[in-house]
Parts: structure tokens; C-alpha cells; sequence
């Protein structure tokens, strides 16, 4: 009996994405660890605040930074019925990686582009908690969004706030 060498294939390994995010793969923030807010404010006076439901909080990390990807679809009794969407066009590091640069569009009837502004509170190999904040001037963001509040609840500016923790499903 000979025995008979066969050569093995190896595999290179994987390629590992940005170190300023967790390890490759699509996170998701369940909804009871995603906080939405919603603030209008008239000068120094806050008129209207209301928290959104996080539907769907997705991040999708890829190998390249480039391909990384944020979305948030968000409702609400405020939406009347209809469904906020963001969904980034990239993510940047800022400050030594504890801030993220998330531009995007916002979309609910019409869209507008804007920046996110994240700030990285933890990350490991499989998680992701940020806090992030997104201030508009209210007239714009209602003609190209079709974002209308109360005729009751002046406003001059608008600010998102938005808490969430990413995790890996395993």
C-alpha cells in the first residue's frame, strides 16, 4: 500500500474591515436599545418633544470602509402614520476614531441630505454603542421632506437625537 500526498488549499484570510468599527458583518440594534427623539425649538424654548420608534436600526460593516453602511427607519404617532428614513451614504472617523461622520439622506415624503454626528461611546470585535445628533433649520427640512409639525408647536430648528447599541446576532 503507497500512500499518496495531495495538496491542500489554503485559504487567505479574511480581510478585516476598519478598525474604528467592529469586526465585518451587519449589526442590528434591537428596538428596546435604540432611543429616537425628536426636538423642535423655537429660539431658546424647546416647543415639541417626542420619542420615535425605532423600526429597523441596521449597520452594515464591510471590508472596505467605504461600503459601510447606516440605516434607521423610524415611526411615529408625530409622522402620522408615514415612516422616517435615513440611510447613510458613508462613514468617516473623526478625533482619533470617537466620533463618526455620517452623511446621508433623510427621506419621508421627499428627501434631503444631511450629516449625522456620532459619537463612539463603546466598541468591541462585536458591538457598537453611539450617540449621534442631527440639527436642521425646520422650513427646509419641511419643504424637501414633507416633515410637518402641529400649527400649535412653533418651530426654527429641528434636532434628532439618536442612541443605539449595534450587536451582532450570533
Amino acid at each position: 500500500m503507497t500512500t499518496e500526498t495531495l495538496p491542500t488549499a489554503t485559504l487567505p484570510p479574511p480581510r478585516p474591515g476598519p478598525d474604528w468599527l467592529p469586526d465585518p458583518g451587519t449589526y442590528g440594534a434591537a428596538p428596546d436599545r435604540c432611543i429616537v427623539e425628536l426636538t423642535a425649538r423655537l429660539g431658546p424654548l424647546t416647543t415639541l418633544r417626542r420619542r420615535l420608534t425605532a423600526l429597523d436600526a441596521t449597520l452594515t460593516v464591510a471590508p472596505d470602509s467605504d461600503d459601510c453602511v447606516l440605516s434607521l427607519e423610524l415611526a411615529g404617532r408625530l409622522l402620522g402614520g408615514r415612516t422616517l428614513t435615513f440611510v447613510s451614504t458613508s462613514l468617516t472617523p473623526t478625533d482619533e476614531a470617537t466620533r463618526l461622520h455620517v452623511p446621508g439622506e433623510l427621506a419621508l415624503a421627499g428627501s434631503a441630505e444631511v450629516v449625522f454626528g456620532f459619537r463612539v461611546v463603546e466598541r468591541t470585535a462585536d458591538r457598537l454603542l453611539v450617540l449621534g445628533t442631527l440639527r436642521l433649520p425646520y422650513r427646509p427640512l419641511r419643504r424637501k421632506t414633507g416633515l410637518t409639525l402641529p400649527r400649535t408647536r412653533p418651530a426654527a430648528r429641528i434636532r434628532l437625537l439618536v442612541a443605539a447599541e449595534f450587536t451582532c446576532p450570533a
